[in-house]
């Protein structure tokens, strides 16, 4: 029988604490997670358990901890790639930024329509994921396609960034959150606000790496009919992008 790597065996001490129904369970998990890295407990190149090791020692299920993850990609913390698994890239933060500057008008505006999406859209993936059909299945699943070969082709991705939310609005089979997003058009994306000169598309790649990643789990809850999944992970989503967003209040 083989003989355990050192880096798996470096692995099992990970000291964490279950985590409780207060507040975002992804949250709790992503902060002891970050610590661990920050305090070099666990060391730059090392792997992150599996995700079903996490799940046992969190307490928690496989949507928090990939929530959890996909914050800890933001801040440039980890890496993962199939059949590697995650490992640490650095012990401090880089954040994943849209732009380089956003007019102050501009970050208000975007703040308050997330702020808007944020009580919205939580129930529309929860809905879609109840009441979607087969054409809705083949929808989401091509705007989710046309959004990933956008992003390789480095765009900034805005239409087919919307394309996928009004899909996901229209498999909730209530016309009135299509007309929420027939009525905000593209400008509810925040990105549709931002000016081309203001972007730094070295972290705007890295910040479109992690929206991809966030639809791919939202697009998953919604098909295996996930209801709870679909909205923590559509709020997630929605709700990093309004933290990242009001960072330009300070600038």
């Amino acid at each position: 029988m083989a003989k355990p790597s050192a880096t798996a065996s470096a692995l099992k001490p990970l000291q964490v604490s279950k985590v409780t129904q207060q507040g975002s369970l992804s949250v709790h998990v992503a902060d002891q997670l970050e610590a661990l890295i920050t305090q070099g407990k666990v060391a730059v190149g090392e792997k992150l358990p599996t995700e079903n090791s996490l799940c046992d020692s969190f307490g928690v299920s496989r949507t928090v901890i990939r929530e959890a993850i996909t914050h800890l990609k933001s801040l440039g913390l980890v890496e993962t790639r199939r059949g590697v698994g995650t490992s640490v890239l650095r012990s401090s933060k880089v954040d994943a930024r849209p732009a380089e500057r956003i007019n102050p008008t501009t970050v208000e505006d975007i703040l308050h329509l997330l702020e808007l999406r944020l009580t919205l859209e939580p129930a529309a993936a929860e809905l879609a994921a109840l009441r979607h059909d087969d054409e809705d299945r083949q929808r989401l699943e091509a705007q989710h396609l046309a959004f990933s070969n956008a992003f390789a082709a480095k765009t900034q991705a805005r239409e087919e960034d919307y394309l996928f939310h009004f899909a996901i609005a229209t498999a909730t089979k209530n016309p009135f959150f299509q007309s929420f997003y027939k009525q905000w058009s593209q400008s509810v994306i925040p990105r549709a606000k931002l000016l081309s000169i203001d972007i730094n598309p070295i972290s705007s790649e890295r910040y479109l790496e992690r929206v991809q990643e966030e639809h791919t789990y939202i697009l998953e809850a919604i098909l295996s009919r996930d209801a709870q999944a679909a909205r923590e992970t559509m709020y997630q989503h929605l709700n990093r992008a309004r933290n990242t967003y009001a960072q330009y209040r300070d600038q």
